[in-house]
């Protein structure tokens, strides 16, 4: 089973800004209907706005659960199937503070966001996938969760969750049409990032041979040819966008 992108139905977390908002805009400009959903609702709300037709907004916490599979449930009854789902909500948490001095609150929050939002909303829409022989699901990790970066203990543990949970997911649903993979950027200049300490951004910018950051148009690019139809014989594989940092 095949479906063009005018036929598609995609679902994209963390949506009301940054990496979420930019991958949102290009599956629109493909003819992908959007579901926007973010737990910012003013943000939320300027986004959908900003988006127009086409877009529907699920205002959600994707670390709860319960309330992901209440509002996904009444989406999935009132908007049809979703097709596409993008989890690209995400926090870095305390950087520049080494691993053994990390308070484990900001530990288990940032994984709340990062690994368990993405459990969760996978979780609640991948059934209906697999019922219906079709989908496409993007996990955003990064390049962190490949090698750890230095002073940034949680966010670098809780993409290499990401990572592997897109690889069990890819082989647990292969032969189904449905495809789980993951994407691991190095630095994208998103206001998350603009918000670190200089000094964190500069160790990550300087292992890039390219010597500079990504831009949001070139994570979106990739992310829509992940989620594309034609990639359909991809699935558990952890796509790099890293400006030659990742060699492997």
């Amino acid at each position: 089973m095949s479906k063009n992108w005018n036929e598609q139905q995609a679902l994209v977390t963390g949506a009301a800004s940054g990496i979420g908002l930019a991958i949102s805009r290009k599956l629109q400009s493909l003819g992908v209907r959007l579901v926007l959903c973010d737990r910012d609702a003013n943000a939320l709300a300027q986004a959908q706005a900003a988006l127009g037709s086409n877009t529907r907004a699920v205002c959600a916490d994707v670390t709860n659960l319960a309330e992901v599979e209440a509002r996904f449930g009444e989406l999935l009854a009132d908007a049809g199937p979703i097709d596409i789902l993008v989890n690209s909500a995400g926090i870095t948490g305390l950087t520049n503070v080494k691993s053994h001095e990390v308070d484990p609150a900001n530990v288990e929050a940032v994984f709340r966001v990062n690994f368990f939002g993405s459990y969760h909303t996978s979780r609640a829409l991948l059934p209906s996938m697999v019922q219906q022989g079709y989908g496409r699901v993007l996990h955003i990790a990064s390049i962190a969760g490949k090698e750890g970066n230095a002073g940034m203990l949680a966010y670098s543990a809780s993409k290499a969750a990401v990572i592997g949970m897109a690889k069990v997911q890819g082989k647990e649903l292969a032969g189904t049409g449905v495809t789980v993979n993951a994407l691991a950027p190095a630095v994208i200049r998103t206001p998350m990032v603009e918000a670190l300490p200089l000094a964190q951004v500069s160790y990550m910018t300087d292992k890039i041979p390219m010597k500079r950051c990504g831009t949001l148009d070139e994570i979106a690019n990739m992310a829509a040819f992940i989620v594309s139809p034609e990639t359909s014989f991809t699935t558990g594989f952890t796509f790099d966008l890293t400006g030659g940092r990742a060699t492997y």
